[in-house]
């Protein structure tokens, strides 16, 4: 279920891919209590395509030691969301950027090689054209990687999530951009249509390092695309992600609506893509219709993949108020027959169908939210429940006013009791809903230690349960939630 590794892994940015019969993870990785993205090493978490609950890792799959871009030699870099493909030789090539305090922005995209899926992956050297030079047009970040018949399709790009198309406005945008991104103002105006759009380039096989092509834009980013249009409204952020499915392209995206993965598609590799929908956004906004964020959003970056029969998506999700401390998530999406997504519902079962009588975490939800829920902006605290974490216990803290913890789904028969653990200070009405009914009503008090209550039930059936707990708090009033039991 929901979050999909141990509570104290943090691998978000995942890239999820069958090789072999086994379903690997490349994701980076978050360091608990970390202040920036990525700090650990590489490791790449895998399961039997049989048996998806289960995914494991026993070892560095590739260590920040072995990157020779650090400026300082006595500070490691920090890796950037990677991809993984098998060449045609039957080895593996990671592609990542490395980044953060201790590299240049956005240098170039590296490549490391393994025998093995999963590692130790050793470095190998740097995309690069024929003569040598380090391929840097567009921004180089989050490379995504295709192996298409033996033909190798690399997209990447960052797209900065806003419209710079502003004549008036340019000069300036073009010097802060430059700032940030530590290109040229020259290269910033002359890279077309946008250095901000997801950027294509054909990859020699036979070394997986040379480009056969100059890098060009496939999908367009908020400063570049039309406006009016459906992809205006959800142009190219950065988080780029490529499948091919049947016949058709399938280029999924971090738009510039924050929390959003979003995806268009093509029959071409290189042109074409047309925006289709949303896969998934981790505010469950735009699904049926939504308007409410339901979770506290940030960055998102993810994957489809087709595991045996089915198809399913990863994403990740915050914790603990904080844009660097990531959970992995993956729920089971639907492909319709003209080839479109439905956008996935966030859910606890994730990639199993149903949960059933026991015990959960709190920290399981698949919605959090109150009045206060939004964007986590870097440095700022909102008043809105989170997940937090405190001497090895994960609890869910900060619920105040009209706060909604949301669980699904589980198939139950003859639920007679559900008992929970609850601390904080005030008074709070809580309120426990079961698909659309509020079943029962209990008041909760003040207690410096986890209080135990108890909800008597009257042998209830669900075939498709969802349960919310509605925490209806008096002023100044804070409480902490632990976990539940279905009996």
């Amino acid at each position: 279920m929901n979050p999909l590794l141990k509570f104290d892994t943090y691998i978000p940015d995942v890239e999820a891919h069958v090789f072999d019969d086994e379903v690997y993870l490349y994701g980076s990785h978050d360091k608990k209590g970390g202040d920036r993205f990525c700090m650990e090493d590489y490791v790449f978490y895998h399961a039997k395509v049989n048996n998806l609950n289960e995914f494991v890792a026993d070892k560095i799959s590739y260590s920040k030691k072995e990157d020779p871009h650090a400026i300082d030699k006595t500070k490691l870099v920090d890796y950037y969301a990677p991809d993984c493909v098998k060449g045609n030789d039957g080895k593996y090539y990671l592609y990542y950027s490395a980044m953060g305090p201790n590299t240049k922005n956005f240098g170039p995209i590296s490549v490391a090689v393994s025998k093995t899926p999963d590692g130790p992956f050793k470095y190998l050297g740097d995309l690069r054209y024929k003569d040598g030079a380090p391929v840097l047009k567009f921004l180089n970040n989050d490379p995504a990687v295709l192996n298409d018949n033996g033909r190798i399709y690399l997209y990447y790009g960052w797209g900065l999530g806003r419209d710079f198309s502003s004549k008036v406005l340019r000069p300036l945008y073009n010097f802060v951009l430059s700032k940030i991104s530590g290109r040229s103002v020259k290269e910033i105006k002359n890279t077309h249509p946008s250095i901000l759009d997801c950027a294509f380039v054909e990859i020699d096989p036979s070394d997986m390092l040379t480009v056969l092509c100059e890098p060009k834009s496939v999908l367009n980013s908020k400063t570049s695309a039309k406006k009016g249009t459906e992809l205006y409204n959800h142009a190219f952020y950065e988080a780029p992600s490529i499948r091919k499915f049947n016949d058709t392209y399938y280029l999924i995206y971090s738009s510039n609506e924050n929390g959003e993965l979003a995806y268009a598609t093509s029959k071409y590799p290189d042109r074409d893509f047309v925006y289709r929908g949303v896969v998934i956004s981790s505010g469950n906004i735009g699904y049926k219709g939504n308007k409410v964020y339901e979770d506290n959003v940030g960055t998102i970056h993810g994957s489809v993949e087709k595991i045996k029969d089915e198809y399913y998506v990863f994403y990740h999700r915050l914790t603990n108020q904080s844009n660097f401390e990531r959970w992995c998530y993956a729920e089971k999406i639907t492909m319709n027959k003209d080839g479109s997504f439905n956008q996935a519902e966030m859910t606890t079962s994730g990639i199993t169908n149903y949960l059933g009588k026991g015990k959960y975490e709190a920290v399981r939800e698949c919605a959090l939210f109150n009045e206060n829920s939004g964007c986590v902006k870097r440095g700022r605290k909102s008043n809105s429940p989170y997940i937090r974490f405190k001497k090895d216990e994960y609890f869910i803290t900060n619920l105040t006013l009209n706060s909604v913890v949301r669980f699904m789904y589980f198939h139950v028969e003859k639920l007679n009791k559900i008992k929970l653990e609850v601390r904080g200070y005030g008074e709070a009405n809580l309120k426990i809903k079961l698909n659309e009914d509020i079943v029962s009503e209990i008041k909760i008090s003040s207690s410096i230690n986890w209080k135990k209550y108890e909800i008597r039930l009257n042998s209830l059936s669900y075939s498709k349960l969802k349960i919310e707990f509605i925490f209806e708090c008096a002023d100044n009033s804070n409480f902490d939630f632990l976990n539940f039991t279905l009996i």
